[in-house]
């Protein structure tokens, strides 16, 4: 029997071995484009030739060619099929696809973007606007909810002329009624999708899941009045660049975002004739070369567009930033001067302030009893699903710790097993912040401090009661902003010398559209239906970048992605509205460089900024070089056959970026030099400041910069000494500074992160 259970255990382990190397997955093979032959027309024939040679594949196969944002295609092959491919001499690599994950009103008056008599830099807000009909926004996501207000086209102008996009049909989706002069294109990419999960999901550029929705408002949606979430953060909504034209391409889906779909988004978007990209999504950091969006984006920014990506929802543990890519703009999350508070009175007579969206019935007037699991079972705590009896909690106020499942979720779990209402406590890894929601019965969400205090509350009282009140809408808010703790920090693991994010921009409770086929909490037994949801996330202020982007662009179309990027980032503010430096609402307390970047965003700033630094893609390469990358793996980035790294830096710290990452490793001594382009008056002088910890010197040369006419350029030199005998591994090796270029009219400040590899 013994030997008789160990063949039948060996046939199955074979057969799932079996089973593993010749089941199909999606890869992306990119090719060495210059070596096609003449005798092929197109790229693709020469695609499905190579393919055939080397493989049992087909040209039914190929999911996707590429042209532009890559060199390649995308196929559908067994394991085995893949390694054969990577014997060809015109194949640059075979790479699994990769799965890529959602980073998931009042902003405008926060922003400042609502003073409609005031000027900026020389414009009206009203000339900006008109400006802004010629640029266009496109946005990677779940696609569209096009029936939506906030893209309503009403006195909008003609498409531009130079738009090569369009809108898909699909069963769901007619673009002779659901496009129009603001929604200038809706595509959706499910190949990749459709592979890896059987394709359950609608083809169709309709957006399912409201996130979509969410973001492209966000950049560009239209006035809308008498906006809410079911009468929270009730007023006037719009996009940041209300009058841009938005196009969106659906890649995401229920089970992520596929790279070979965002991969042919990028393509098609570039192609068409975006001017910005905006992608709320993103992934592990991973080598430039692996990393598909980075990839795309180069592409991007070669033919002058700026892509925004969200900096990922991972903090505030350190090192965990997506998108660090330096052609990217990478966008951190900060709050708004706007909240929904909500009550917590206990029976002790003590009453503590929360958060919540809750809008239905209240508790009333009556305390009920609470619970908070008092033994050692942790999925009770966590009010994870099934955890909780009924037969204890029905009828009570369930204390549920944050973490592991969603927020809403958790009150979906008390309400069905008869809780009234729930307190949502944080813990260490959430801290102080506070991010409110929808809930489905009354509840509401407090910080650790409180949370603790509430919990010890619940274990220590022989009957401990409580009752649950909301207090609507608040505004002006201090301290604002501050930094989301879920928003991802540097240091940046991909290239430590290049600081990351780059700036942070309004990402907590977010008023935008929403698709009307989800409930705001996105929850199955949410069968509410609004035109509106409040959202939080680093894919909330992403799009806020991408609206602003678009109004640079408009102001100034002639400057480059780099130009538009600069801006934003050496006019950013790092103080809040009671001019005490930024802090972190993990813990309260100040914020740093690898949290905020530059800083938050400030538009009326960014229109005039002095000065910028400019890097052309030629730049770009020469930091790629400095990476040591192989010659095909730049070829991977840029798609370029003759790359040499002959007049290589031997540190990608050199690159001319508007911020400074300094690592002090074998040497006390870092000098870096950076190139200054006045778009300013003629005339210009400016003069250096520098903010350096006590364990640092840094000296500038020049220390002045005059700039005779627009358009100048001048260099200058920093040399960062870190000082002997100092402890240096403060703040876990880690301190931070600043270089700015000032005069009456303009602070130019690029922030400096320092950091300690060994003992010096």
């Amino acid at each position: 029997m013994e030997s008789s259970s160990a063949i039948w255990i060996f046939v199955i382990v074979s057969a799932l071995f079996l089973q593993s190397c010749f089941a199909k997955k999606t890869y992306i093979v990119q090719m060495k484009h210059h070596q096609k032959p003449s005798s092929y027309s197109t790229n693709s024939e020469w695609y499905a030739d190579s393919l055939q040679s080397f493989t049992s594949a087909t040209s039914d196969s190929v999911l996707y060619t590429y042209d532009t944002a890559y060199h390649g295609f995308a196929v559908a092959l067994d394991e085995a099929e893949a390694d054969s491919l990577r014997e060809s001499d015109a194949v640059l690599g075979v790479y699994e696809d990769t799965v890529y994950t959602l980073h998931i009103t009042r902003t405008p008056e926060f922003l400042g973007l609502d003073d409609e008599r005031g000027t900026w830099a020389g414009h009206t807000l009203q000339e900006l606007n008109q400006a802004a009909q010629d640029v266009i926004i496109g946005v990677l996501d779940t696609g569209v909810w096009p029936e939506s207000k906030s893209f309503d086209d009403t006195n909008m102008p003609a498409v531009p002329s130079r738009w090569r996009g369009k809108c898909d049909v699909a069963d769901d989706f007619d673009p002779k009624i659901h496009c129009n002069k603001k929604l200038i294109g809706a595509r959706f990419f499910s190949r990749g999708y459709n592979m890896a999960s059987g394709g359950k999901e609608a083809q169709s550029p309709r957006d399912e899941e409201g996130h979509g929705t969410h973001t492209a408002s966000t950049a560009a949606g239209s006035q809308v009045a008498n906006a809410s979430l079911l009468g929270y953060a009730s007023g006037n909504a719009r996009g940041m660049a209300p009058h841009a034209r938005v196009a969106t391409y659906k890649v995401c889906w229920k089970t992520g975002c596929f790279g070979s779909d965002i991969l042919a988004g990028m393509e098609q978007a570039i192609l068409d004739g975006v001017d910005v990209l905006s992608l709320s999504l993103g992934g592990g950091s991973v080598p430039y070369y692996r990393d598909t969006i980075a990839i795309g984006a180069f592409a991007a920014m070669e033919k002058g567009i700026l892509v925004s990506c969200s900096a990922g929802n991972s903090g505030p543990a350190k090192s965990t930033l997506a998108n660090v890519a330096p052609w990217l703009m990478t966008v951190g999350a900060g709050t708004l001067d706007r909240d929904f508070p909500a009550y917590a009175t206990l029976g002790n007579g003590q009453k503590f302030t929360g958060v919540s969206l809750y809008s239905g019935r209240g508790m009333g007037k009556t305390m009920v009893e609470m619970f908070y699991s008092k033994g050692s079972n942790n999925s009770s705590n966590l009010c994870l699903e099934g955890s909780l009896d009924p037969a204890i909690v029905r009828g009570k106020v369930v204390v549920c710790d944050r973490g592991i499942n969603a927020r809403v979720e958790k009150g979906t779990v008390v309400r069905d097993a008869g809780g009234v209402g729930m307190i949502l406590a944080n813990t260490a890894a959430s801290g102080e912040e506070l991010v409110a929601d929808s809930h489905l019965l009354p509840a509401m969400e407090v910080g650790r401090k409180v949370g603790d205090i509430i919990r010890e509350y619940v274990k220590t009282d022989k009957k401990p009661m409580a009752i649950i009140s909301f207090g609507g809408t608040t505004l002006n808010v201090k301290p604002s902003p501050v930094v989301a703790a879920f928003s991802s920090r540097g240091p940046n693991t991909v290239t430590p010398q290049i600081l990351k994010p780059d700036v942070i921009g309004p990402g907590v409770n977010i008023l935008a559209a929403w698709s009307e086929s989800v409930g705001p909490t996105g929850l199955e037994q949410d069968t509410r239906k609004t035109s509106f949801n409040i959202m939080s996330g680093t894919s909330m202020s992403c799009p806020h970048i991408s609206g602003l982007a678009a109004l640079l662009k408009a102001a100034h179309p002639d400057w480059s992605s780099s130009m538009i990027k600069s801006a934003l980032m050496t006019t950013a503010y790092t103080h809040d509205n009671t001019n005490s430096p930024l802090r972190d609402a993990a813990d309260n307390s100040y914020s740093n460089a690898w949290a905020h970047g530059a800083g938050h965003v400030d538009p009326q700033k960014a229109l005039s900024p002095g000065l910028v630094y400019e890097i052309t893609p030629q730049g770009y390469i020469g930091f790629l070089c400095s990476l040591g990358y192989a010659t095909e793996h730049i070829q991977t980035i840029v798609k370029r056959p003759n790359i040499t790294c002959s007049r290589k830096s031997s540190d990608p710290g050199q690159l001319n970026y508007p911020s400074f990452s300094v690592l002090f490793g074998k040497s006390r001594v870092v000098r870096y030099s950076r190139e200054l382009t006045n778009v300013g008056a003629a005339g210009s002088i400016y003069q250096v400041a520098v903010q350096v910890p006590a364990s640092v010197t840094a000296t500038v040369e020049p220390a002045r910069l005059v700039f005779g006419n627009v358009g100048d350029k001048q260099r200058y030199t920093v040399t960062f000494v870190s000082k002997k005998g100092l402890n240096q591994f403060v703040d876990r090796n880690a301190a931070f500074g600043s270089i700015s270029w000032n005069n009456a009219q303009h602070q130019v400040k690029s922030p400096v992160s320092f950091s300690w590899t060994r003992t010096l």
